[in-house]
């Protein structure tokens, strides 16, 4: 009897693995097969889609498409929301709502509600859970529930080579200039120069590019050794496994250079 119930044991736990197998292989299709490009729409139909934009499957809420601009090679991850318009099926007139640029980059549950206009510049990189929104809850009527009142809205602007932290917010009327930093969680209304971290909520500048000076306050740590030029994949592959303290950059860069072609 014991070596009955080994066998129904191993049965059982076999359909288990390849059940598993099966579903992970089955959502990584539907997710692939979802997911929203310029040659594969779906049932959107976006103001413009760039060549190498992808949007992930599954989406969040998305309408008003038609007053929505996406840039070339936007990378847009799941259960992200972008909607233009405070409700679907509304005549937004002729321009453009929702603009994100080249090469933005929007992290999983993000959310970018626009119904004034809201843009993106090029290469922006936002964090999950990041919210943009150009609309806000007003409260003036003390008699009257929050959520039932009029909202205000403003234009928001979010500069070129800025990156959003995970949770910051952007409120209406916010204008970000180029190469911002929001830290993760940091409330952000009102102008942000160009080059400056922020961080709190509300945010505040907590470090500035002086070009005379440079970032002041001081950086606490050294800028990273970028990747050098020509380094292969494969070399990389390679140089992942030498062990902690073997050499520095230079000396993996000249064992990379002394590594064979792969392409010969």
């Amino acid at each position: 009897m014991p070596k009955n119930e080994n066998v129904f044991s191993s049965w059982a736990a076999w359909r288990r693995r390849t059940a598993s197998r099966l579903v992970h292989r089955g959502w990584r299709w539907v997710q692939n097969a979802g997911a929203v490009t310029a040659q594969r729409p779906g049932p959107y139909r976006f103001r413009s889609f760039g060549t190498g934009s992808r949007l992930a499957f599954p989406l969040g809420t998305v309408f008003g498409e038609q007053w929505i601009e996406i840039g070339e090679h936007c990378v847009v991850g799941e259960q992200v929301t972008l909607t233009a318009g405070m409700m679907p099926d509304l005549d937004l007139g002729p321009d453009p709502v929702l603009r994100l640029g080249n090469g933005v980059v929007l992290g999983r549950g993000s959310h970018v509600v626009a119904s004034a206009p809201v843009v993106f510049g090029d290469n922006i990189f936002a964090g999950p859970y990041v919210y943009v929104t150009s609309d806000n809850h007003s409260y003036d009527d003390p008699h009257e529930p929050v959520g039932k009142q009029w909202p205000r809205s403003a234009p928001v602007e979010i500069g070129s080579g800025s990156w959003l932290g995970t949770g910051a917010v952007i409120l209406p009327g916010a204008r970000l200039g180029r190469n911002v930093v929001v830290a993760a969680g940091a409330v952000v209304r009102g102008d942000v120069p160009d080059h400056a971290v922020v961080a709190g909520a509300p945010a505040r500048i907590v470090r500035r590019w002086d070009p005379e000076a440079g970032w002041q306050p001081p950086l606490r740590t050294p800028p990273p050794v970028p990747i050098p030029e020509g380094i292969t994949p494969e070399q990389l592959m390679a140089l992942a496994g030498v062990e902690d303290g073997a050499g520095t950059l230079d000396d993996l860069t000249d064992r990379a250079d002394r590594a064979p072609d792969p392409a010969v």
